[in-house]
């Protein structure tokens, strides 16, 4: 079950998207792309850059025009509408404001284009300029804002219509970290008061896992996987999602299956529940797993390098060529070189085709 807006919104509209097919010549930019947004849910659209997100956010706005498929709002099919009959409104990377124009203007520019003009104009852009703390701004202009203060613009621009889904392009991506990080919980906070229903692209797992409700992951112009941040976190689906979520990614070791046992150079664990063979992928997460004493554990590792990440180390051990990445409590030291073994609970192993990448159902049988 989503988790939308507890404040909800009663005039919050579904977004569904069916079949969605996009081609830049023989480029297959977006293929099949299908996806269901509950009225006040914020769903994150992720992938790397290239995967074919920001082409659906853009069809979904009307500022590309789809091969096939169809896009509904509420009970409207809006799939060949002008964007202006679609009800939306989008966040940009750039901001995209007049430079112009002072701060109130430039909030207040969509009802300019709808020709309203008064006391109603004035009193809702003061509404949005508050809601994103910028009322005490409304004369200056852009060259005179700091980069999140422009977000901000943008964002009080995109409320002040009360559209029926706000669709924002990495609106965060151009901040510093700290400001970023900072916007991510006014971001978050602000869509859960609205209660608009939200479709956000990025590729930085680590915003669509703070900020979403649900996260759709893409590569290819194909979706991977639509679940909660930690159901894709925990259960991903195929090879491509559990290596991209995550941060340091999950540490994937190629290997075979036979006669019911994993085996790769100096790893060989037994398997049960899956009638699997062939060619396979151990995984593992760098936060669930430990480095113990040389054959204690699954496997023995040569010590690359230790680094100190504030509340925890990062251990970096070579398994033959392999990079090995395992989080320890913040002081742990090693010495360069030095054989230790890493071990981690069979709960926390995954197994996946390496030719198809999907997911094998098996578990691994470990020593306690």
């Amino acid at each position: 079950m989503n988790q939308v807006s507890e404040r909800g919104n009663s005039q919050a509209k579904r977004l569904a998207v069916t079949g969605l097919n996009k081609w830049f010549g023989d480029d297959h930019v977006v293929n099949e792309f299908t996806i269901d947004v509950a009225p006040s849910e914020f769903l994150v659209l992720l992938g790397p850059s290239g995967c074919g997100k920001t082409t659906a956010l853009r069809m979904v706005a009307g500022l590309e025009a789809a091969n096939s498929g169809q896009i509904s709002i509420g009970d409207q099919d809006v799939t060949t509408l002008l964007p202006k009959y679609r009800d939306v409104a989008m966040v940009f990377q750039s901001y995209a404001l007049y430079p112009h124009k002072t701060v109130a203007e430039n909030i207040g520019f969509p009802f300019k284009v709808r020709g309203i003009k008064g006391k109603e104009r004035d009193d809702a852009v003061r509404d949005a300029a508050t809601q994103v703390h910028m009322s005490h701004m409304l004369a200056r202009y852009p060259k005179q804002l700091s980069g999140g203060e422009r977000q901000r613009v943008a964002l009080a621009r995109a409320i002040v219509r009360r559209p029926a889904v706000f669709l924002m392009d990495e609106p965060l991506s151009n901040l510093d970290a700290k400001l970023r990080l900072y916007m991510r919980a006014e971001l978050k906070r602000m869509q859960h008061e609205l209660g608009v229903t939200t479709v956000y692209v990025t590729h930085d797992q680590v915003e669509a896992m703070t900020l979403a409700h649900r996260v759709a992951i893409m590569n290819f112009g194909v979706l991977q996987q639509v679940g909660s941040p930690r159901d894709v976190y925990d259960e991903p689906e195929n090879l491509f999602v559990a290596g991209f979520m995550g941060s340091p990614p999950m540490n994937l070791i190629s290997g075979r299956i036979s006669s019911g046992v994993f085996e790769s150079q100096d790893v060989r664990i037994p398997i049960e529940g899956t009638t699997a063979e062939g060619k396979t992928v151990l995984g593992f997460r760098p936060e669930y797993a430990e480095v113990v004493d040389s054959g204690k554990g699954q496997f023995n590792a040569k010590v690359f390098t230790t680094e100190l990440a504030g509340d925890h180390s990062l251990v970096t051990m070579m398994l033959g060529e392999k990079s090995i990445t395992v989080k320890m409590p913040t002081g742990y030291e090693a010495a360069y070189d030095s054989e230790v073994a890493v071990r981690f609970p069979a709960e926390n192993g995954y197994l996946f085709d390496e030719t198809s990448g999907k997911r094998i159902k098996g578990r691994l049988i470990l020593d306690s």
